[in-house]
This record gives structure tokens, C-alpha cells and sequence, in this order.
């Protein structure tokens, strides 16, 4: 494990390159695919689908934990609304540029994916392509409802002692999240602005189960997001495709890069 420093904070990451030798010959051509985590993710809770990824897709991969999350640097504030707009706009493009990364690949989760979603409409940063994975760009109210029945799992089962395996500080990782999205001001979140701006690639998937957000989610990024779209809704499927359904979204990754390693 190694640290950067970003937005005034250390954080941990990890690098991967593909075990196959033929693909690593090739890896100065290929763009690097940076995994942004879930709200309660981290590098670890990723567990081995980055390196999967990596191996089946000939690229390079970036994993990092945010800050207040994983091994990186604990909160020393609650978060405010914008928490996510402050990830995509300031300690993105600090990760990025510290670790001589252009033109990624993001692959983001759950709150990682709005973020990639800001980060790639913002336009700070050339982004090859953007699988989205869950992504939230409004408020419905299934995803408050479950938040909050969150909290309670937590304050009532050993959810704490199983993030632990995950987090330094697991009871700071999920207030700091849970907290935010409980809070009445966050009703009014909302990133459908960057939407318009987006020409990379977009690859959207979602379970058709997902206890935290309806395909209204992605319907809405499809019909705004100016470059091209493609959508896997996946049956049987809850709020992690990447779990839930791993083979296929692990495909469907892999046709997605190879499609965009050779767009310049």
C-alpha cells in the first residue's frame, strides 16, 4: 500500500497492472482505469474485481480510499453537501496529477460514480471513458429510505466489527456518509448540470433490485449526457453489480475499454 498526498489530506492507494506479460508490453498505450469507491468503499472493499479488471481489459488500474475512509486520513469534520462536488473538482484532479495519470478510464460505485459523473461534465480533466456503476444525480426517496434503515442496522447488529475489516475508523466512515445523506439540506442535492457536458464514452449499469435508486438514475443520464451511451440493466441485482452480478458487469467492462482504448 502506498499514500498520496491530495486536497491536503494522505491518502492510500493501490497500483495494478494486468499479470498477463503480453499486456503489459502494451501498457503505455492503454489508459489507466481509476476505480472510485461506494459510499461505505474503500481500496480493500473493492476486493479482487479491480484486479480482475485489469487482467481482462490489458490495463493498468489506480484504487485509492477518500478521505475518512480505508487507511486513509480519518474526518475531522462532518461532511457538507458538496462532498462529492469537492472529491470530483479538487482531490481527483490532485490524484491524478500527482500520479502522472491522463485521459483515465473511471470505473465508479454508488457515490463513486457521481463523482466520476462531476468530474467528466466539469471538463478539467480529459476522461477516455465512464462506467458508472449505481450512480445517484438526484434525490428519490427509496435511496433516503434505505440510508436510514441503514443507520439502524448499524446501531443495532455488528455491522461496525465486519466495516472494521475495511476501515481504521469504521463508526467516522459510515456517520460520515450516512449522516450527509440523512440531513434535510441534501434533499435539495442535485448534479444533472454536468450531465450535458459529458463526451466520453458512458457505460451505465444497474440492478434491477437496487434498494438505493430506481433506472430513472441512468434514464436520466442517457437522455442528457452528450457522448455515447450504453446501458446494462441486470435482473436479479441489488445496489452492487460488481458483486451481485459479477461475471456480467465484468464483461461488459471489459467490451466497454476495449472500445475506448483505441479512441483518441
Amino acid at each position: 500500500m502506498s499514500y498520496v498526498h491530495a486536497a491536503g489530506h494522505r491518502l492510500e492507494y493501490k497500483r495494478l497492472r494486468p499479470h498477463d506479460a503480453a499486456a503489459r508490453r502494451d501498457l503505455d498505450e492503454a489508459p489507466v482505469l481509476v476505480f472510485l469507491h461506494e459510499g461505505l468503499g474503500s481500496t480493500a472493499l473493492w476486493k479482487d474485481f479491480p484486479q480482475l479488471v485489469a487482467d481482462s481489459t490489458g490495463c493498468s488500474a489506480l484504487v485509492y480510499s477518500r478521505h475518512g475512509y480505508g487507511k486513509s486520513d480519518p474526518l475531522t469534520r462532518p461532511r457538507a453537501v458538496d462532498y462529492m462536488h469537492e472529491e470530483a473538482l479538487q482531490t481527483l484532479p490532485q490524484v491524478l496529477a500527482s500520479l502522472a495519470i491522463r485521459e483515465p478510464v473511471l470505473i465508479g460505485h454508488s457515490d463513486g460514480a457521481s463523482i466520476a459523473l462531476i468530474h467528466a461534465g466539469a471538463r478539467r480533466w480529459p476522461v477516455r471513458g465512464l462506467v458508472a456503476m449505481a450512480p445517484h444525480v438526484f434525490i428519490e426517496e427509496i435511496t433516503l429510505e434505505s440510508i436510514a434503515q441503514a443507520k439502524l442496522t448499524f446501531e443495532t447488529t455488528d455491522l461496525a466489527v465486519k466495516l472494521k475489516r475495511y476501515h481504521n475508523d469504521p463508526a467516522s466512515a459510515f456517520r460520515g456518509w450516512n449522516e450527509i445523506w440523512l440531513n434535510p439540506d441534501f434533499r435539495a442535492w442535485n448534479i444533472e448540470e454536468y450531465l450535458p457536458n459529458i463526451e466520453a464514452p458512458l457505460l451505465l449499469i444497474q440492478g434491477e433490485d437496487d434498494r438505493y435508486g430506481t433506472l430513472a438514475q441512468i434514464r436520466a443520464i442517457a437522455r442528457a449526457a452528450r457522448g455515447p451511451v450504453r446501458e446494462l440493466i441486470l435482473p436479479r441485482c441489488g445496489h452492487s453489480p460488481h458483486v451481485d452480478r459479477k461475471q456480467e458487469t465484468l464483461e461488459a467492462i471489459r467490451d466497454f475499454v476495449a472500445e475506448v482504448k483505441v479512441q483518441r
